[in-house]
Formats: structure tokens, sequence, C-alpha cells
């Protein structure tokens, strides 16, 4: 390994000790607000704390309780007389989830998946907010804000559960007539093999009780937590409006709530945590111009955790006496192929947008579904791919091995220029170029490999992160779960964020442990041999053990292939051989030779009386010498 590469590979080490840095910071939340000390909310039980309302005075806070002496009428006006009723329930069962709606409001009080489980082996229920998803805030002309969640509708369905298979729906309707062909309707189509259902708001006569800005049509409070750590979930959480094509998130990660009110034709809007997203869609044909209300507030949790809760609102304005808007609304898993046939693809983050995204959205997702069907297990599939990807990046692996083998035969003669001139940097640097250039070498070119891997091992992170399909997917012995870290041992301590080893880390370390064994030959390089093994074990014990597993394979068919070729390989080359090979220079090479060029030239072009001998007592070069004369 020539001195660059070592100088690239000690880079690297920085700036994973930076990560480490950076990591172990973010992951502590920021400092408790003296309001919300003593406060507790949990991230991982079924029946979590109960948290504070956001201090943000916004359209889609909760209504205030006012005193019992101020009668409902002033409170509500003409919605007064249906805040009074008793609650009823309707379960509605499909192949895939279970919902539950109350007439109270016409919201969802439970949202069930049938196909996947929390952390903890209890049913992925969805829905946070006890009040209800999918509800209306508006202020009336007589400046009552109404809250369709303290409001009893009436539902034209009288049955309290049903049952749907395959291709058959249901519809129910909830209605509120305030007075003859005065009303708010909110219907609900629901289809028998999917996550996705209809949601309609229509709104007749209602021009002389709510103003022309109209409605506000509101999801609150996110989606409940389903993964182990609150921390890690919290990573991914976020809320996302897509206007005009143009997406915005917003992210809660500090102590201060975040709001964005992006405005145009809006696409979708939508909350998400790591696995799992509800995003409202307004039907094509019904796009409208109108503006999304975010917003996004964190609270702490037991043992350091966090919770991160979003509320998203579409402002609907009410433009005509008749109006219904549409909406298709999707509460379910992040499955790859569901969110390309709804548009939701941005919900899973790939990573950058530019060149690490599109290698995991269309080329490591299709590759490893196609795999696992062939297969049935993620883990072997993992296997196989790295084994590809060692295929598809052999001819630059040879390369990389070539230029190292190039390298070593050069070490003598490099040896002898630093013992020529042990105190000319500049002069060392010369020689070394012209040695390079004599025997044809790249002194770059080994890392190409290296360089062209780092977006394809991004790539497989994110998607490692993001991808539901290894959720919860075992693998062989202690892997149980190949999107988690696989911990054999907890640290009685924590170290930059550290705070248990992975086994398949430590695996991957020692592989990378013999890899640079094998190939750094230099004394004064040794340290690096133990220190990157050990800083690069650390920081994949956070990763996914799916990551590490691909890595760990990817090292171990790299140093079979190195073995292979240093015992087996019949074109062992010699400096000689090496000498009388074709010459290339490269695009480096040319660089640094033009810039030693315009160095030369502006040493010879000084006066003559500067350009004198070098001299014999410190051996500097005659511009060197030339300007210290002249400062004298």
């Amino acid at each position: 390994m020539d001195k660059r590469s070592i100088l690239a590979m000690a880079a690297m080490m920085i700036v994973v000790t930076i990560w480490l840095i950076y990591n172990s910071v973010n992951q502590q939340p920021p400092p408790l607000k003296d309001a919300e000390k003593g406060r507790e909310s949990t991230t991982i039980t079924q029946k979590p704390a109960e948290e504070p309302k956001p201090a943000v005075d916004t359209i889609i806070k909760e209504t205030p309780v006012i005193p019992d002496t101020v009668s409902k009428f002033e409170k509500f006006g003409v919605f007064a007389p249906f805040t009074k009723g008793n609650d009823e329930f309707i379960t509605i069962e499909n192949d895939l989830v279970k919902i539950v709606m109350s007439k109270k409001g016409a919201t969802i009080k439970g949202w069930t998946l049938k196909n996947y489980k929390s952390w903890n082996g209890q049913p992925t229920q969805l829905i946070w907010n006890r009040g209800g998803e999918l509800y209306m805030t508006f202020l009336t002309k007589e400046n009552k804000k109404i809250d369709t969640r303290d409001l009893y509708f009436t539902l034209n369905n009288t049955s309290g559960y049903y049952k749907l298979h395959g291709e058959r729906t249901l519809t129910l309707t909830a209605r509120i007539d305030i007075g003859k062909d005065t009303s708010i309707v909110k219907t609900f189509k629901f289809y028998g093999n999917k996550y996705m259902f209809d949601a309609g708001v229509s709104l007749s006569n209602m021009d002389a009780i709510i103003p022309t800005r109209g409605y506000n049509f509101v999801w609150s409070d996110g989606l409940r937590y389903q993964e182990m750590s609150s921390v890690d979930e919290s990573a991914e959480a976020l809320a996302m409006a897509s206007i005009s094509g143009d997406v915005e998130e917003i992210n809660a990660d500090g102590a201060d709530p975040v709001i964005s009110s992006p405005h145009g034709y809006i696409d979708f809007v939508a909350v998400k945590t790591k696995y799992f997203g509800a995003a409202i869609i307004p039907y094509p044909e019904q796009s409208f111009d109108g503006t999304v209300d975010m917003l996004g507030t964190m609270y702490h949790a037991k043992n350091s955790g966090m919770v991160e809760k979003y509320t998203v609102s579409l402002r609907i304005p009410y433009k005509e006496p008749q109006q219904e808007q549409l909406f298709r609304v999707y509460i379910g898993p992040l499955e790859y192929d569901l969110m390309r046939e709804y548009g939701l693809m941005n919900l899973m983050n790939f990573g950058w947008r530019i060149i690490v995204r599109p290698i995991g959205e269309y080329f490591m997702m299709p590759i490893f579904r196609f795999l696992y069907n062939l297969i049935g297990n993620y883990g072997i599939a993992l296997i196989v791919f790295s084994l590809l990807m060692k295929i598809i990046l052999h001819p630059l692996s040879i390369q990389q091995l070539r230029s190292a083998q190039k390298m070593k035969l050069l070490q003598p003669e490099m040896q002898k220029i630093r013992e020529r001139l042990p105190d000319d940097q500049q002069a060392q640097q010369k020689e070394t170029m012209k040695l390079y250039s004599e025997y044809g070498i790249n002194p770059m070119s080994g890392c190409l490999p290296l360089l062209l891997q780092m977006p394809v091992l991004y790539a497989l992170w994110s998607v490692l992160r993001v991808a539901i399909d290894l959720r919860q997917a075992p693998f062989v012995f202690w892997i149980t779960d190949l999107s988690l870290p696989d911990t054999v041992f907890t640290l009685p301590f924590v170290f930059l964020g550290i705070k248990h080893l992975s086994g398949l880390a430590l695996a991957m370390g020692i592989t990378m442990f013999i890899q640079q064994k094998m190939t750094v030959t230099d004394p004064k390089q040794k340290a690096l041999v133990y220190m990157m093994p050990i800083m690069f074990t650390l920081m994949f014990s956070n990763f996914p053990s799916g990551l590490n597993l691909y890595y760990f394979m990817f090292n171990l068919f790299s140093i079979a292939q190195q073995v292979y070729i240093n015992k087996y390989s019949r074109k062992r080359l010699t400096l000689d051989q090496l000498k009388k090979m074709p010459k290339k220079e490269g695009w480096l090479q040319k660089k640094m030779r033009e810039a030693q060029g315009i160095a030369e030239s502006r040493g010879k072009s000084l006066p003559s009386k500067y350009t004198d001998t070098l001299s014999k007592k410190d051996g500097r070069p005659q511009q060197q010498r030339s300007r210290k004369r002249k400062k004298k």
C-alpha cells in the first residue's frame, strides 16, 4: 500500500471518528426544559404515557376546555346539538388490516396490521391519537372554532362488524344535517385486499356557516412507534409534503417545535416512522392549489429515548355551495411495490438523490427481492449478492491488486530516494514522480476500487435501514433480525455512542485486519493495520447486521481472491519487466508534471545572482536560497 493510499485511509479514519462523535452527540436528546422535567412518556409499550400538547398556537391545536358556565351554544354555535350522544364503534376487517371507526367525529380510532408485529410481538396498531384520525377543523363565520371530533355523526350502517375479502368493498357514510339541504358528509370506501381506502368530504349549502377560506383535513400525532429503539425510529420519523412535484420535509429533532406551511398544488402529504407511513393523496382530477400545515414536536421518553410526533393539515378552500373533495388514504408498511404503485417512493429514504438513491432504488432492492424470491432467505440472498458484487468489481479489484504489487516492487527504489535526499521533500517528490513515470505507475489507481465501492456500500446501508423486507427477517444462530445490530456483548460503558459489540461487525473487523496484514509492508504503516479494523468494528456495531454480513462476506471473497492471485498467478512482475511495459501517463501524473514544470520555470526566471548552486550546508534549492538572501 503506497503513501497516498495510506493517507486516504487515514482520512477515512478521521471521518469515521468524527462520525462516531457526531452520532453519539445526536443520539442524546436535547436537555429537558424546566416545564418538561419529570415528565415521562413511553415509546415501546402499547399504552404510552400522556404527552403534553405542543406549545405552538396553530389551527390544528386542541380546543381548550371552557368553564361549565359557558353554554355549548356559545362555544359551538349551530353545531351545539351534535355534541351530545353515545359513542358507537364499527370494526372493519379485511385481508390485511383491522380497522376501528368511531361515531364521534367519524374518525379512525384503530388501524392494526395483520402481517406485522411490533418489536415485542404485540399487534402493530398504528393510530396514536386517542381522539381518532382524519378529522376536520374550521372557523365559522361567527368565529367559532369547530373540531369534528367533538361532534356525533349519524352513520348509514348500523352493524358493528364487517368482514371483507378479495375484491369486496364497503362504503360507510357519516353525516351531520344542520338544516334542510345543509350538511357535512364524510364517506369512506374500504377494500378487501388493500391498505388504502377512499375518503371524501362533502359540504352542502354550508356557505352561510363556513367562510371561503374553507376547512382543514387533519392527521395528527403521526404514527405509533413499533421498534425497540425509539432513538433509531425517531431518526427516520418525519412529515412530508409533495407540492407541485417538489418535496418538503420537517424533522423535529430539536428541543423546539418545527413548523412549515408550503403552498401550491398538493400531490400528497404524509407522516412516517422507520417502516410505516400514512399518506393523504388528493384524487388527480381534484388536485387543488392549497396550503399544507406541518407541525413536528419532539418529546423525551424513558431510558434516554425520544418520540417525534407530527401533525399535517390540508387547507381546503370552500368555493361552491355543493363541494366534494376526494382523497386516497394509505396507512400501512413502506413496502417497495406499494410505494411505487401509489407514487409515494419519496417516503423511502434511499440516501442522496443524485448517486446513492438510484443505486438503492433501481439496483439494490430489485436484486434483493429477486434473490429472496429465488432463495427464500434474506441472509443467504445477501451472501449471494456480495458474491455478485465481487464479480462485478473484479476488474477493478485486479487493478487494485496489481497496483499494490507494482508499488511493492518500487519500495526499495523509493527507500533509496529517501536516503539520498533525507531533508528535501520537494526533491523527493520530484524524484518519486520520475520513478512513477519511468515504471508507468499511477499512484492513485489502487484507490479507484475503494472509491467506487463507497456509493454502493452507502446505498446498501440505506436500503437495509429502510427496507421493511428485512424487518424481523432471521438468518442463523443469534442473528434474528437482519435490520438490527446483532449484539453479542454489551459494554459496561458508553464509548462514542457505542453501547454494544456486534458479532458480524467483529467478524468484519477481523477480515479487514487480515486484508491489511496481506497488503501493508511498510513498518511505518503498521499502526494502521490495527487501528482501522478497531475503528470500523466500533462504527459498524451500530449498523444493521445485514450490512455487516454483506461486508464480512465481501472481505472473505477479497481475501480468497488475493490469496489465489499471490499463490497461483503466473504473471509475477519484476522491476525489469515493469520497466519494459508500455507506459501511459495518467491524469494525475500529467498534472503533477505540469506543476513541476511551472515551478522549475519560475526558478530559472530569477536573476542570475540569485540562482547559485545549492548550498552544500543545508542542501536547499536555488530559489529558496535566493529568497533568503533577498530578505537580508
